[in-house]
This record gives C-alpha cells, structure tokens and sequence, in this order.
C-alpha cells in the first residue's frame, strides 16, 4: 500500500512540475512569430552623440536614417522599444500581466493586427522601406543583445508589426479608452453618452455654453491622462521683436511607451528633421527642420459613437435595417504573466458593421471611432518631417490621415498657424449623436472624415501670436482674432473647456505689448491659477467649511486663504495647496463626483504633518524629480503652464513626478538667419540605462528652467561630439 501511495505522489509531483513547466514556457512556443525575410539591401547609418548623449543620425537615405534610429534608440531604451513591439504583437500580458493583458485585449478588439495587415501595403513604397528599416535595427541589436530580451520569439518583427503598434495607439489619443473601459465592466458609460445633457445634445442646432460644456467628461489617454497637459505657443517675428519663434511643450509621462525621445536626423534625400518620437516610431512626431516647425496638444473631440445592437434570440446575428446580420465572433488567447508562469486565459470579441462590439449585462454595444481603419497618419508625419513651406505642410493634414491632435505652426517666412486637427466623423445633423444610438438605422452609420475646411482653423492672427493648453480652439489668438464657437455645427463634437493653463497664458499672452524671448519665458515657465472655475470653487469651499471646532484644521484652511495662488515653491501655503487642488482638477476635467473638502483637506493635512512635522514645508522639498540617486526639487502644479502633473508618493512622503513638462524645444528663425533651438528632457537620452551618463544629466538643468542648444547643423554636431560610429546590417 505505502508503494501505491508513493507512486501516486511521485505522478502527482510529477503532474504539477509538467503542468509548471508547461506554463513558464508555452507562450513563447505558441506565439505567432513574424514571418520576416532577412533585407535584400544593405542599411548604413552614422550615429553622433552630443555631450547630452542625443543621437544625431545620418545616411545616405532616409531608410538608412530610420535603421539607424532604431540603433541608437535600442541603446538608450531597449526596455521599452521591447513593451511596445509585445503591444503591437498582443503579447503585452506575457510581460505586464493583467494590465498588460487588458492592452492585449484592447489590440484584439480593435482588430489593429488586421488594419496593419489590410492598409500597410497601401502605403506608398518609400514609407514602407523606412518601417522595414526600423524593423531591421530592432531586429539587429536583438540578436547582438539577446541578454537584454525580456520575451521569448518577440523577435524578429516586420514593419507591419511596427504599423500594428500605431493602429493600437492611435485612438486611444482623443480618449477612446473612456468607452472601452465602462463597456467591458457593464457601467454606465459617462455623461457624454447620456441622453440629457443640459445645453449641449448632440446634433441641437443650438451652441452650448462653456458652463453646460464643462459637464461634458472627457477621456484621457492611458492610466495618466492626456488632459493633464500640453502648452503649444507660437509668435510672429512682428510680435517677438526679432525672430519667428514656436515654443513646444508637451506634458507626457517620464518613462513608458509615450514617453519622448530627443534626437536628430539627416539623409541626403532631403530628410533633415529635429525633434522627439515616441517609442517605436521612425521618424519624429514634433521639432522643426530649416524650413519649418510644428508641435502638438492633445485635443479631445467628440469622435466616438456607440450604437445599442438588437440581437436575436440565439445572440449570434444583430438587426441593421431590414436584415438579420451574422455577428462576427473569435476566440482569443491572452497571455498573463503571474510571477514565473504566463496563464493562458480565452475571450471573446465580437464586431459588427459598426466596428467593435462588446457584449454585457446591459446589451450589445458597438462603437465607431474617428480614423477607424485608416494608417495614413505613418505616412503623413514622414512627409510632415520633409514640408517645406506651409501650403505643402497643410496639404498634407488636409489628407485627414493623422486622427487627431492640435497643431501649432511656425516657419522661416514669418508665418504661424492653428489647425484644430481632427478626422471628425462626418454626422449628419438632427440625431442626438450625444446619446446610444440604435443599431439598426444605415442612416447612422457614417464613412469618413469631415472636409479639412470644416475644422477650427487660425493662419496668421492679427494678434501676431498663438498658443494652445489643451483647451478649446475658441480661444486661440487673443481679443478680435479668436473664431466663434457658433461658426461650427455642433455634430462636430468640438469641445469647449478651458484649463487654467489656457486661462494663463491667454491672459498673459494678451497682455503682453511685445513676446519676446525674456516675455515669453516669463509666460511657459508661469506657475499661477487663475481663481476661476474648478479653483474658485474649491476656494469658496473652503471658505464655507465650518471649522470652529477643528484647530488642526483650522490653521490649515486660515493658510490657504492667504495663498498667492502660484505654485512658485515660495509661499507657506504651496505645498498645501498643490495637494489640494489635484483631485479637484481631476473632478472637473473627468466629470468625478467632487470630493469631499473637508476629507481631502483633512488628508493633505495628515500628510504633511506625518512627513514634514508642519502644515507649510518649503514646496521643493515635497515635490521631487528623483532619477537613480538625483533627487531635486520642483515647482509648478497640476495645471500650471510650468507643470508637475501627477506623481508617485513615496515612502518618505515626497511626491515623486513622473508626469509633466517633458520634452521642451525652443525654436528661433531670425530674419536672414539659419533656424537656431533649444532643448530640455527631465531626466536624460537614457532614461532606463542608470549605468549611461546620460540617465539624468538635464535633470538639474530642467528643475532650473534651463535650455541647453540642439545641434541641428552638421558642423556643430561635429564640434560637441562625444561618440562616434557606423551601424550597418552587413556583417
């Protein structure tokens, strides 16, 4: 008996070690692999780093350049070039786990695999080579590093996995997620969608107001949110009392996926382009090159619609019109990582003529969204990059492949530029588009964008400036060139908030009789609120708090009543403050029920007090950038136009910033001079390689609001170059 009894454990050990082995292993051996060919050609590129470690890439061609973009981006930031290859093969929960799964879900639902496979070869052949490229320097310091690999069979990748990425990402710009989320949980979806919106139905021939607008929730992008920043300024040389200059300011998160990457390319086809992408992408998103220069906001259109299907009694076929129509339906395996094994976990998507559908306890819902199948946008920033003159650069978005995205335009000719970018669904008027709209009417079911001349546009303003925080395009340019809000139909979806960084700087920006350089630092480094809306409410609040029987309290609500309103790291009261005014900012531009103010004052209170021993610390030494051992204090707020957006709190209590001002270009064209800029990241060109000096070498520039030159000209490169090489795919 004691034989059959060890015989059965010894099967059972034996059964558990198999079943474990099988799940540490399995995904990398079921994972479709690229069917990738190696290049019949030869890539050469030459990488130069400056002393702030930013590549500056050079080659015959422009497929050369992109090869060597992915070198050079590999050595700083294999890591994460590694998380959005898996986003872009659905294998991101192998990696991440749940939350890496949910992504994994979303690329299934949104079917981007099949987009790329579908439109990438529709692009213009030149567009391909540069992602085949790219691909081929992905691929290359792989198998040179298979040390640094985090995924098994994650190489190697093709173009159409590197489109396949950007197919994913796109829509979750203009807060796509915002629909996913509540669908997939069987919530309820946020107030745009709910059929009484005071003052603003979709489709109502009547404008709404900013106050009734402001009830209208938007979603961010990803888990920091879009909303939570992004300045954009340019100015005419008329304006500036020298040179034509464009200030790009953009508010991303410090490490990840969309986080910028600073560098500089060059090819003998007439390539020339300074700027920063985002992991995963060829070619620059932002910058300038001698001609002209652009940069962006995220704007967050009306560009989602969600249709409530009728299905029949087997749940299989939706009604649309007078037919019955076969659901589409397929099983997916989602790869989640738990410590050391990778469960295989299956789900359903389902979609219908519409485009995705998720199915809940409430019903069948489909969504259509702006730039729904199309990849022109890989196409339209490469030749974004090579525009030289404005007319060309607005032929381009007037294509409508870059689904959205405000843009900010300045050049050499003197010229500046607004265009409220959008691919906005071409809805016909009367349906309340604001509401579930019924699955079964063809009526409703729109193709394409609306005309390039429908969008809020602004070339030229008489004011001689412009600038955008992530705000409406109504107030762009200042008294007596701003547009009319009631110049546009309302099924556009435009939205109409404001933020206190456009408040700012509409207010700043308008007040100033010149913009010139020591003005318009003045203006992009501003740490002040403005007392309005979400602020003055707060505020008033706080006023109206009976404290009487509170003294811990009471000194503390006593303190931010005497607040200058700046997040300047000066005042008692700003360290206080900027705990404060986060969540309340975040209830106002999400659309949250607003938090209690006592509860929240009582918790800023608890905080400071428990880690600093006071209520007024010195606000930089509460608010850190903090990089490997570098560890420095910060000013700015939530919604300042000098911004620290959101941090991690940690151990210490200190607020460590991984959203906010980010990657920061000045750019300059002097009349009859070559263009001439400046740059700053928060950390370095290495941002996960802590052994690279360039891991945070701006830091302390950064937190001293300090630009250091870019080197944009072949033979400045050459005079402040630290390194040295060639990168080919002969060996």
């Amino acid at each position: 008996m004691a034989k059959w009894v060890g015989r059965i454990g010894f099967a059972l050990l034996f059964i558990v070690v198999a079943a474990f082995i099988t799940l540490a292993t399995w995904e990398p051996f079921w994972a479709r692999g690229a069917e990738v060919d190696p290049p019949d050609e030869v890539y050469t590129a030459e990488i130069i780093r400056s002393e702030f470690g930013v590549p500056h890439i050079y080659g015959k061609r422009d497929r050369d350049v992109a090869y060597g973009v992915a070198i050079a981006h590999s050595e700083d930031d294999f890591s994460t070039l590694q998380d959005v290859i898996a986003m872009a093969r659905g294998r991101y929960g192998a990696i991440a786990g749940e939350e890496g799964a949910a992504v994994d879900y979303v690329y299934h639902l949104l079917d981007a695999r099949g987009t790329a496979e579908r439109r990438y070869p529709e692009l213009p052949a030149d567009t391909r080579a540069l992602f085949e490229a790219y691909a081929a320097g992905l691929n290359d310091y792989a198998e040179q590093n298979p040390d640094e690999i985090k995924l098994g069979n994650l190489f190697p990748v093709a173009g159409m996995d590197v489109a396949a990425g950007f197919a994913l990402r796109q829509p979750f710009f203009f807060g796509l997620n915002g629909v996913i989320e509540p669908l997939v949980a069987g919530d309820d979806l946020r107030p745009e969608f709910g059929p009484d919106i005071p003052g603003f139905p979709r489709g109502s021939t009547e404008q709404p107001t900013e106050e009734s607008a402001g009830k209208v929730a938007y979603s961010p992008f990803g888990p920091d949110g879009a909303h939570n920043g992004s300045n954009a300024f340019a100015v005419t040389p008329e304006k500036s009392g020298g040179p034509t200059t464009l200030i790009s300011n953009s508010h991303q998160p410090w490490r990840g996926g969309v986080a910028w990457y600073e560098l500089v390319v060059e090819s003998e086809e007439g390539w020339h382009y300074a700027g920063a992408n985002f992991p995963g992408s060829p070619f620059p998103f932002l910058g300038h090159n001698e001609d002209l220069g652009w940069t962006n906001t995220v704007n967050t259109p009306d560009m989602v619609d969600v249709y409530q299907l009728e299905l029949d009694e087997t749940g299989t076929r939706y009604r649309f019109a007078d037919e019955w129509r076969d659901l589409e339906s397929r099983t997916i395996t989602l790869p989640v990582r738990l410590g050391p094994i990778v469960l295989p976990i299956q789900r359903e998507v389902f979609r219908s003529v519409h485009g995705p559908v998720i199915i809940n306890e409430n019903g069948a819902f489909a969504f259509r969204y702006g730039g729904i199948d199309n990849l022109g946008q890989l196409d339209a920033y490469y030749r974004l990059n090579k525009a030289k003159t404005l007319a060309e650069w607005e032929s381009i978005l007037a294509r409508m492949d870059i689904p959205s995205t405000n843009f900010i335009y300045a050049d050499r000719e003197g010229n500046i530029a607004y265009v409220y970018n959008a691919a906005l669904p071409d809805r016909r008027p009367g349906p309340n588009w604001r509401g579930i709209l019924p699955g079964d009417d063809p009526e409703l079911l729109w193709d394409g964008p609306v005309d390039y001349e429908k969008l809020p546009r602004l070339v030229n303003p008489a004011s001689g400036w412009l600038y955008n925080a992530n705000n409406a395009p109504f107030t762009a340019a200042g008294p007596g060139s701003d547009l009319s809000p009631g110049d546009f139909a309302p099924e556009l979806g435009v939205e109409l908030k404001q933020t206190n960084r456009s408040r700012r700087a509409w207010k700043l920006l308008s007040e100033a009789d010149v913009l010139d350089r020591a003005n318009l630092e003045r203006i992009k480094y501003d740490t002040g609120y403005a007392r309005e809306d979400y602020v003055a409410r707060l505020w008033d609040d706080l006023e109206e708090l009976d404290l009487s029987d509170d003294p811990v309290l009471a000194p503390a609500r006593a303190l931010l009543m005497q607040w200058d309103f700046t997040a300047d790291n000066v005042g008692r009261a700003d360290a206080l403050a900027l705990l404060m005014i986060r969540e309340f900012m975040s209830s106002s531009y999400q659309n949250k029920p607003w938090p209690d103010v006592r509860a929240e004052l009582e918790k800023a209170v608890a905080h400071l007090t428990t880690h600093f021993g006071r209520i007024d610390p010195p606000m930089g030494e509460v608010l850190r950038l903090r990089q490997g051992e570098v560890d420095l204090p910060l000013d700015g707020g939530s919604d300042t136009l000098r911004a620290s957006t959101l941090w991690n709190v940690e151990e210490d209590g200190r607020l460590s910033v991984k959203h906010g001002d980010s990657f920061i270009q000045w750019v300059e064209w002097e009349p009859g001079k070559r263009v001439f800029s400046r740059s700053i990241q928060p950390y370095g060109a290495a941002t996960t390689r802590p052994a690279s000096p360039h891991y945070a070498d701006q830091s302390t520039l950064f937190v001293q609001h300090r630009l250091k030159p870019v080197h944009f000209w072949r033979e400045d490169v050459l005079r402040n170059a630290k390194s040295r090489k060639t990168v080919t795919n002969r060996r």
